[in-house]
């Protein structure tokens, strides 16, 4: 099997890194070598800016209240994160990495710099959960930059063979894709196999399979920053059940073409248009007027 055909799909893949012998990660790396042209060691050096951006903003969004133009959110991740050092109900672990993602995207609102993951919306999902998880167990940065090559090759499975756009799949296709990226690289930094990590992340699709966008304001603020928090709590339950031994009864592939499927038969209304969902409520239409008075709109 080719490295191109190896990206085809999920079990592709898996047949490739058994046949092989790698992992996720190394089968993610050479596919970047032949298709840039480019040698190991400088594809892994972009990849680690992308780390040192993620970590970044992590830093930022928890130690600085973020202040976005539009007032609606701030503050919120440090809150959680304070919290969570006394003995949280979700275990300090997840409670910290829920913060965690919180910060990434309220550092986004406030026009702070940021790394889609797969997009802005969701960006706070995979830093959330590998920083955080880094600190408790001591990961090194080696590490962390191979788990961001098997977060891409999810990634790059779903936005083949689905969609990664909120308004091309409502919120299951952003924060959804997010946490299956986040969980099979939780999964693979763990000494998981590649059939694991997959069942991982088609877990993860599973659980919010049909969750709409529908962003107060038209902004990736309400309801976003918080579903970002409930991303990386769902990669994590679903990275300890993939490595528990538990397994996906839908194999990954089928999961990924029964959520194109779904967020075509979503309502245009709930697909980051703005026009359904929490954005009509009677809360949600005072809020878009505040803003567009804010803004100036007319």
């Amino acid at each position: 099997m080719t490295l191109k055909e190896a990206f085809e799909s999920g079990e592709a893949l898996r047949a490739y890194c058994q046949e092989n012998h790698v992992s996720i990660a190394e089968a993610m790396q050479r596919r970047e070598v032949q298709t840039s042209e480019r040698g190991r060691a400088e594809i892994r050096e972009e990849m680690y800016k992308n780390l040192v951006v993620m970590r970044e903003s992590v830093y930022e969004g928890l130690t600085r209240k973020q202040q976005p133009v539009s007032g609606l959110t701030g503050g919120d991740a440090h809150l959680l994160f304070k919290y969570g050092k006394y003995n949280p109900y979700s275990g300090s672990n997840a409670c910290r990495a829920a913060a965690a993602a919180m910060a990434v995207v309220e550092v986004n609102a406030s026009m702070g710099k940021i790394c889609a993951a797969p997009t802005a919306g969701a960006s706070g999902v995979l830093p959330g959960v590998l920083i955080e998880s880094a600190r408790e167990r001591d990961w090194t940065d080696e590490q962390l930059v191979d788990a961001l090559f098997t977060a891409g090759a999810i990634g790059l499975i779903f936005a083949r063979n689905a969609t990664i756009s909120g308004a091309g799949g409502g919120c299951q296709a952003e924060t959804g894709v997010a946490s299956a990226m986040a969980a099979a690289a939780i999964v693979e930094l763990s000494g998981g196999a590649p059939i694991q990590a997959l069942d991982a992340a088609a877990m993860t699709i599973k659980n919010i399979l049909g969750l709409i966008c529908d962003p107060v304001a038209g902004l990736v603020e309400c309801p976003c920053i918080k579903r970002n928090a409930l991303g990386a709590v769902n990669a994590l339950i679903c990275a300890d059940m993939a490595l528990a031994g538990i397994t996906s009864l839908i194999p990954f592939d089928e999961v990924v073409a029964t959520m194109l499927t779904v967020g075509k038969d979503i309502r245009s209304e709930y697909r980051e248009t703005a026009k359904g969902g929490l954005a009509t409520t009677p809360t949600g239409k005072l809020v878009a007027e505040r803003v567009r008075r804010v803004r100036g709109d007319k």
